[in-house]
C-alpha cells in the first residue's frame, strides 16, 4: 500500500508537470508568433514538431549505428498511425470539435500526404538508399521553409537571411528557449507517467503485453495528445494542425532520411512485412481527410471513429504477430 501511494503521488506530480508544459508551450508560441510575424501553424509545424520528434530521431540514429535501421521504419510507421488516430482523435473527443481554418484541407494536408507516402513509395523495391535519404531530407527542408514563408503574416518575399533574422530577432530567442524547455518538460513528464503506470500495472500482475499495447502506446503519445487537447480548448486550432501535420512530415522525411543516410534500410522479406501497417496508415489518412473535408471540422464522434480504428490496428497487429512471431509488432509507437 505504501508503494501504491508513492506511485499515485508520482502520477499526480508528472500529470501536473504535463499540464504546466502545455501551458508554457501554448503561451510561448503565441508570443513568438507576435514577435516574429510567423503564423502559429508554421511555427508549431516546424519548432514543436521537431522538438517532439527528437526521441524518434535518436531511436533512428541509434538503430542505424547498430545496423538495425528497420527498427526506425517501424517506429515511424507506428508513430504516424498514432498521430492520425490516437492523438488527433483523442484531441477531438476530449477537447471538442476541431474547426478548419484557411486552406488546410486543400494545400497543407495534401502536402503532408505526399511527404508521408514518399518513403513508402521508395521502399516498394525493398530498400531505402542513401540517395533517397538525401532526397527525403531535402523534402523536409523545402516543406518547412515553404510553410513558414507561405504562412508569414507579411506577404513580401522571405529569403533565407530574413528568415534567420526573424528567428534571431530580439525577443524571439527567449521564446524559442522556452518552447524547447516546455517540449523537454512535456517529454520528461510523459515518460514519467508511462514508467509509473507500468510499475503500478506490474504490482497488480497485469500482463506485460497489455502494458506494452496500451500503457506504452498511449503514454508515448501523451506529449502531442496533451498539447493538442489544451490547444483545442484554448481555440488554438492552427497549433493543433501544425503539431499533427509537422510531426508526420518530420517522421517520414527527417527521421527516415537521417537513418537511411547513416545505414540504408533493407527490408527483410520485402515490403510485405510492412504492407498492412502501410494500408492502415493510408486508411487513416483518407478517413481524416474525408472528415475534415466534408464539414471543415473534425467532430468528436469522428475522433472516436479514428480512435476505434487505432485499437483495431493494435488488435490486428497483435493477432498477426502471434500467428507469425518472427515479424515485428508495430503497434507500440514512440511519439
Amino acid at each position: 500500500m505504501i508503494y501504491l501511494a508513492i506511485y499515485l503521488g508520482l502520477l499526480i506530480f508528472f500529470s501536473f508537470l504535463l499540464i504546466k508544459a502545455t501551458e508554457i508551450l501554448i503561451s510561448s508560441f503565441n508570443r513568438l508568433s507576435k514577435a516574429s510575424h510567423f503564423s502559429k501553424f508554421g511555427l508549431t509545424s516546424f519548432v514543436l514538431a521537431l522538438a517532439t520528434s527528437l526521441p524518434e530521431l535518436f531511436v533512428g540514429i541509434t538503430a542505424a549505428l547498430e545496423r538495425q535501421p528497420n527498427l526506425s521504419l517501424g517506429n515511424v510507421l507506428g508513430s504516424n498511425i498514432a498521430d492520425l488516430s490516437l492523438v488527433i482523435g483523442g484531441a477531438a473527443i476530449f477537447g471538442g470539435s476541431i474547426g478548419i481554418i484557411g486552406e488546410f484541407v486543400f494545400k497543407d494536408i495534401f502536402y503532408v500526404f505526399l511527404a508521408g507516402v514518399m518513403p513508402l513509395l521508395m521502399l516498394l523495391d525493398g530498400r531505402l538508399t542513401r540517395v533517397e535519404g538525401l532526397l527525403l531530407l531535402a523534402i523536409y527542408g523545402v516543406y518547412n521553409f515553404t510553410v513558414l514563408r507561405g504562412k508569414s503574416k507579411f506577404k513580401r518575399k522571405l529569403g533565407m537571411r530574413k528568415f534567420l533574422h526573424r528567428l534571431n530577432h530580439k525577443g524571439t530567442d527567449t521564446q524559442i528557449a522556452w518552447i524547447f524547455f516546455g517540449a523537454a518538460l512535456l517529454i520528461f513528464s510523459a515518460d514519467g507517467i508511462v514508467k509509473t503506470a507500468s510499475l503500478i500495472a506490474r504490482s497488480f500482475n497485469v500482463p506485460v503485453i497489455l502494458i506494452g499495447l496500451f500503457l506504452v502506446a498511449v503514454g508515448t503519445s501523451l506529449p502531442e495528445l496533451s498539447f493538442e487537447i489544451a490547444a483545442v480548448r484554448k481555440k488554438q486550432v492552427a497549433m493543433v494542425f501544425g503539431d499533427l501535420l509537422g510531426s508526420i512530415v518530420a517522421n517520414s522525411t527527417l527521421i527516415l532520411g537521417v537513418t537511411a543516410l547513416i545505414q540504408p534500410i533493407i527490408l527483410d522479406g520485402g515490403f510485405k512485412v510492412y504492407f498492412w501497417a502501410t494500408m492502415f496508415f493510408l486508411l487513416l489518412f483518407f478517413c481524416f481527410w474525408f472528415f475534415v473535408r466534408t464539414k471543415r471540422k473534425l467532430e468528436w464522434w469522428e475522433g472516436l471513429v479514428l480512435l476505434i480504428l487505432y485499437f483495431l490496428f493494435i488488435f490486428f497487429e497483435f493477432w498477426r504477430v502471434t500467428q507469425k512471431p518472427g515479424e515485428m509488432l508495430l503497434s507500440t509507437p514512440t511519439n
